[in-house]
């Protein structure tokens, strides 16, 4: 049958698509730019059709209609990253958080996450009938394989993105046509004391080093002082808009690269309508699934591979927390405006530890570096209160000297 015909079979309505959710079924959807968002919206419209329904999903960019007061009788939201429109609806208790790496979710899908419909966002089909999940490949196309039912939300405004991100129409139970505007993510603000963190952590980068970059402030002040850097790579969770800058200089080209050489390689994309045009149809952008481009195996083939990533807090130890503040799941940053120091002597009781003490090299503020592999515990604290605010180094001694000198 050509896939023509089995397209044309398989239009719909996001209406009649979302009837073929049932009582006590777990949805899956895409997350990010890639968040079905009219589905989303449909499914929040006739909450009340449906009870004891499960939704995974991860950083859903959006007005996430689904996540509001009134649809908590009948969705429950499962997530193992919380942002800023589902936090309060976790710390509410109208969702649940669970831990776990990003690279296993493709996995766990169909065992530990049911996985009974996969509702996704893809671009139109080629000419051979292959959609491309575009901007969210992570989880999306394991969801598309193990789910009972596959929704898949078509905008034609969805860049196409090569890698690992194609799917046949075939692939698809409903497909719903839409033309709606992509979430964008618009730069931050880069302030004084984020330059002053992105020119130390640009000191530490060398020509030809392949780059894992979060987002945020940060990474974008690291980006903007790397303009005379050369042959740099990207094998990264993710990109966004900084990249472009460099790429269309001739400072990120990959050409030194020891694994997919010249390729921008991520799972997902966030960022401005820039971003999107510069990827769509792009061949030296590859995406693939997350248990591909977080496998720490996968990275290792990478030579010279630099990550730099936020955090929320740094004990004296070295050891890293990025997801709590405590016992209270957060999977962000903050410094509360300078009023509160992020290194501190001791963790919170409950703070997750995101990076152990025995993997970070550097720690960076606007202060300075802190070289730590290899210093002993009495050293790593001199070394990380010399790079703290100025007004929480006597207090950070001080605390040190009662929390770990006579350990």
């Amino acid at each position: 049958m050509d896939w023509r015909t089995e397209y044309k079979k398989r239009l719909t309505t996001a209406e009649k698509a979302i009837k073929s959710i049932h009582d006590g079924d777990t949805v899956v959807m895409s997350e990010c730019a890639g968040v079905p968002r009219t589905m989303v919206k449909t499914l929040a419209e006739h909450h009340a059709d449906y009870r004891d329904v499960s939704i995974y999903h991860m950083l859903t960019l959006g007005d996430g209609e689904c996540f509001a007061p009134e649809c908590s009788e009948n969705f429950c939201h499962l997530t193992n990253f919380l942002g800023a429109n589902s936090r309060q609806h976790v710390w509410s208790g109208r969702g649940e958080f669970f831990p776990a790496y990003f690279k296993d979710i493709p996995g766990m899908l169909g065992k530990e996450i049911a996985c009974d419909v996969a509702i996704v966002t893809v671009t139109e089909p080629d000419a051979f009938g292959y959609c491309s999940v575009g901007l969210s490949c992570d989880y999306s196309t394991a969801a598309i394989k193990k789910a009972r039912v596959v929704i898949a939300e078509m905008n034609d405004q969805m860049p196409y993105t090569a890698g690992g991100t194609l799917v046949h129409v075939s692939e698809l139970n409903h497909i719903v046509p839409v033309n709606t505007p992509l979430p964008e993510l618009q730069p931050a603000k880069i302030g004084d004391v984020e330059m002053a963190i992105g020119r130390h952590c640009a000191s530490l980068i060398n020509d030809g080093d392949t780059l894992q970059l979060g987002i945020g402030a940060i990474p974008d002040a690291v980006l903007a002082q790397l303009g005379d850097k050369h042959d740099l790579g990207i094998h990264t969770e993710m990109f966004s808009d900084g990249v472009v800058d460099l790429v269309e200089r001739g400072v990120i080209n990959g050409s030194r690269k020891t694994l997919h050489k010249g390729k921008l390689v991520a799972t997902f994309l966030m960022g401005t309508r820039r971003l999107y045009d510069f990827v769509d149809h792009n061949p030296d952008v590859a995406l693939f699934g997350v248990d591909y481009v977080n496998d720490p195996t996968v990275i290792a083939k990478n030579d010279n591979m630099v990550a730099i990533n936020s955090c929320i807090e740094v004990d004296l130890m070295g050891q890293v927390a990025s997801e709590s503040m405590g016992a209270k799941q957060f999977s962000g940053t903050t410094a509360a405006k300078g009023t509160v120091s992020r290194i501190v002597a001791a963790l919170k009781p409950g703070t997750a530890v995101t990076t152990s003490r025995n993997d970070v090299d550097y720690v960076v503020t606007e202060y300075g570096i802190a070289h730590l592999r290899g210093l002993s515990l009495p050293k790593r604290a001199e070394a990380l209160i010399a790079i703290a605010h100025p007004d929480f180094r006597q207090q950070l001694r001080e605390d040190y000297e009662r929390t770990y000198k006579n350990i």
